[in-house]
């Protein structure tokens, strides 16, 4: 299993580009970045710098969105930092949530979103894309390479996902969602006549080593507010006797609104709905030994990577103990001499 670690771009950048310098340090094999340029610094612009400190890490958002951006000019930004940095890029992307909600958006449509993961492919792979009636490439790029990674939840967009993505983003760690969502994005892939085991699947989810656990739970109730974003616009288009599993449909019922200002921030003042049993449920916990015993069964229902979100007090113990601990133990144990 690979690990990520998820920042906000919070000013200072010297500080983000210090945890995935810190990150990489313990092992980590990617960095993603959440994208919302209102409410936090540029994130494109911090990737070039953290390219610049770091050796090996892979670095993207998680996730963008084709609506901020000309879907050329993200093209572009990947296609360029490969050519400065050695194929070391991934783009994570979706419909769009705060970036576009802060400036009184929406998220675009899927089949917008099918459009811009073809253009911004085709492109950053130094190929040849039509795209507004004119046929396009970037003289300068050659052997550029960029994975796409989809973030879905609803049944639509794990098609979509299935049918489309390199990877698939899963952003909340229940067991019993994941492995309902991965069956679904697997049986897409095969019925486009994909590899269903080419598609890469990432969890994404809080992460806090510690044994406090009510602490834990309100540094990481934030997240069960973020995922509710998605999951109201899945029960306002399918309604609540959709497919979706209950258990990522029924918390929702106490939402009474979300301020973007608060995004992401640990001891937010609109998430107290969200109980603790989804904390729980959707994050990663507690001593190395839970989070070990969670990872293994994250990983026997086929998820790749584990990317754990840092949007809490703890960063640096948290990435300590999964650097010492947690990652060793879960890669392949291979000994200098076999044994008889």
């Amino acid at each position: 299993m690979d690990f990520g670690a998820v920042l906000q771009t919070h000013p200072p950048a010297a500080r983000t580009v210090a945890l995935a310098k810190l990150a990489e340090q313990h092992g980590f094999s990617h960095v993603w970045t959440f994208d919302s340029h209102l409410l936090w610094q540029e994130p494109y612009v911090i990737y070039s710098q953290i390219l610049a400190e770091t050796h090996k890490v892979m670095v993207g958002p998680m996730v963008t969105n084709p609506a901020t951006r000309d879907w050329t000019v993200t093209a572009s930004i990947f296609a360029t930092l490969n050519e400065m940095y050695g194929n070391r890029t991934i783009c994570g992307i979706g419909r769009g949530d705060s970036a576009v909600r802060v400036t009184n958006g929406a998220p675009t449509t899927l089949a917008t979103l099918r459009d811009a993961i073809h253009v911004i492919r085709e492109l950053a792979n130094s190929r040849s894309v039509e795209y507004k009636g004119a046929q396009l490439q970037f003289p300068w790029s050659h052997g550029s390479k960029l994975d796409i990674w989809v973030a879905a939840y609803g049944p639509k967009a794990l098609q979509l996902t299935g049918e489309v993505g390199d990877g698939f983003i899963l952003q909340l760690a229940d067991l019993d969602v994941a492995e309902w969502m991965i069956a679904a994005v697997r049986k897409a892939a095969k019925e486009a006549g994909k590899d269903p085991q080419s598609v890469k699947f990432c969890v994404a989810a809080p992460m806090y080593i510690g044994d406090d656990l009510t602490h834990m739970r309100d540094q990481c109730r934030w997240f069960g507010g973020m995922v509710g974003n998605h999951v109201a616009d899945i029960v306002a288009k399918y309604g609540e006797n959709s497919s979706v599993p209950k258990a990522l449909t029924d918390y929702i019922k106490g939402r009474q609104g979300y301020d973007y200002n608060e995004h992401g921030q640990a001891g937010n003042t609109h998430t107290e709905f969200v109980p603790d049993e989804i904390v729980d449920r959707f994050c990663v916990l507690g001593t190395a030994a839970d989070h070990l015993a969670k990872l293994k069964e994250l990983k026997a229902i086929g998820v790749d990577q584990f990317a754990g979100y840092l949007q809490h007090d703890n960063k640096e113990e948290t990435l300590r103990v999964y650097g010492e601990t947690v990652i060793p133990e879960m890669r392949d144990h291979i000994t200098a001499k076999k044994v008889n």
